[in-house]
This record gives structure tokens, C-alpha cells and sequence, in this order.
């Protein structure tokens, strides 16, 4: 699995950490920056990794930024994206299952990398269920459409 990640300014070190534990159990990372911990916006970002996604680079993204919802509110933004912040395993593991989530949203200024590692592990293991699941994440799509 390739995995698109972008961050800003306050979550590049825990950006940092996170690529370099995908990169040590052999995910395929492509990061969409930044690159250092100077001030950018995020919205920036959170474009490049949905961009990414949607042109079939990446299957599936995460960002950082310092509380995970700027990102998530971007991302969001851009159609066929469903970015959702998470704060624990079951949060991530949720996301997936119930709602395709194929961005995963990290506050670099709230959460620690060994967290985040178990966080992401779980929410990279976990399918999506389908089922009545699948209606809802349809309807979702369907407001993609409505609003361009």
C-alpha cells in the first residue's frame, strides 16, 4: 500500500516520526511535504495529499497538522476525500469500518508518536465493512457531485 502524507508547520516532527516507522514495517510513503518546520498553510498540504489520492498515486493519505482538524476540514473539501481525525485506535479503526476514511487526520500538538503508531496501524488494518456501511458512504459521494 502507498501512503501519501502531508503536514504544516506544527506537525512535521510527529509528520517525521510517523514516515519513518511506515517506512520501517515497508509501506511505500510519498511525501507531499512540508519539509521543515517553518509556517506554511495547511490547506496547502491537506490538497496535495487529496490530489494525490484521487490521481491514483496514493491509496490512502494521512496528515498532521497541530490538532488534526484543519487538515480534516481541507481535505474534506476536495471530492471523493473522507478525512477524518482520530485520537485513539478505536476512533481510527471506526473511521475505516464504517465510513471509508481514506485520510486520516493527527494533532502533532496532542499526541505522541507511539500512540500515533498504534493509531495508525489499526486504522491502515482495518478493511471497510460495506454493508449498510455502504449506502451512507454513497450518499456521501453523491454530495461530492452536488456541490460543484
Amino acid at each position: 500500500m502507498r501512503i501519501a502524507l502531508g503536514c504544516d508547520h506544527a506537525g512535521y516532527a510527529l509528520k517525521e516520526k510517523i514516515k519513518a516507522y511506515l517506512t520501517g514495517i515497508g509501506m511505500e510513503v510519498h511525501d507531499c511535504g512540508t519539509d521543515s518546520p517553518e509556517s506554511v498553510d495547511y490547506p496547502d498540504f491537506a490538497k496535495k495529499v487529496a490530489f494525490e489520492i484521487n490521481n491514483g498515486g496514493s491509496e490512502r493519505g494521512i496528515l498532521f497538522c497541530g490538532t488534526g482538524m484543519g487538515m480534516s476540514i481541507a481535505a474534506n473539501k476536495i471530492p471523493g476525500i473522507r478525512a477524518a481525525p482520530a485520537w485513539n485506535p478505536e476512533i481510527a479503526r471506526l473511521s475505516r469500518l464504517h465510513n471509508d476514511a481514506n485520510v486520516l487526520c493527527l494533532a502533532g500538538r496532542f499526541m505522541d508518536a507511539p500512540a500515533v503508531e498504534e493509531i495508525v496501524k489499526v486504522w491502515l488494518a482495518t478493511p471497510f465493512e460495506g454493508g449498510r456501511h455502504q449506502r451512507r458512504v454513497d450518499k456521501i459521494t453523491a454530495l461530492d457531485r452536488k456541490s460543484q
